[in-house]
């Protein structure tokens, strides 16, 4: 933890440091994203079960945007996003169905390069802090359970994650995840009829990919003209 912070330290000072040249241009922007993701599934060798899960909210994320020329620029930002997955486990005799998720609170950091105006890839690291668990449980199509909880052991507490994606000329943006820890503390234990059990010991890693609108695109540009003209007066 005490490296990966320092990591960012160390990068967000780089990208300060770096905005201090004078042709660099800096501003923020804002966007929300729809989430399609998936989980690589290994539970004792069997790797089947996942299904897809459409999360179209709650997820934000405000960006501080440092453009060093009209072709390669930097990011760093905020974000809180609804992550998780849905797993049918082949093995169990009842065909329950869960649906796992967290909202995350999230720190990237990144880079763009193309005509950063109109077309450009990105890529780079984020990190996540899971701050409220939900889990629910199905069986036979029938929801027999359900847990909201805050700041829980049962999620690992910080999640690592590399990104990469594309944004097209008029603001469409497709993104892409992986997140490279485990979702799912495996080594939690629940007491279930006196008996201690570990539910989440199989591996897990999220994959997702998501549609967003604009997420470099100055929100200054979204000021109507007066507006821009009023400000630039003062």
């Amino acid at each position: 933890m005490k490296k990966v912070t320092l990591t960012l330290i160390i990068s967000l000072s780089v990208i300060v440091s770096m905005a201090q040249e004078k042709k660099t241009k800096i501003y923020g922007s804002f966007a929300s994203e729809m989430i399609f993701s998936f989980a690589f599934i290994d539970n004792d060798g069997n790797e089947e079960g996942n299904i897809m899960r459409w999360a179209p909210v709650l997820n934000v994320q405000g960006m501080a945007n440092f453009d060093f020329n009209d072709y390669f620029g930097l990011f760093t930002g905020a974000a809180v996003r609804n992550v998780g997955f849905i797993y049918e486990n082949p093995d169990d005799i009842n065909d329950a169905k869960y649906k796992y998720r967290t909202y995350n609170f999230g720190i990237p950091v990144g880079f763009k390069v193309g005509k950063l105006d109109k077309f450009l890839f990105f890529g780079g690291y984020e990190i996540e802090f899971p701050f409220v668990y939900k889990e629910k449980v199905f069986i036979n199509e029938d929801k027999e359970d359900k847990d909201v909880i805050w700041f829980t052991d049962r999620v690992e507490p910080v999640q690592h994650s590399l990104l990469a994606g594309i944004q097209f000329p008029y603001g469409a943006t497709l993104k892409f995840k992986y997140y490279l820890t485990n979702f799912h503390n495996r080594d939690y234990v629940a007491m279930v009829d006196g008996v201690a059990t570990t539910p989440y010991d199989f591996k897990s890693n999220i994959f997702y990919f998501s549609i967003a609108w604009n997420l470099f695109t100055n929100w200054k540009d979204y000021e109507p003209e007066s507006m821009k003209k009023g400000s630039e007066v003062h």
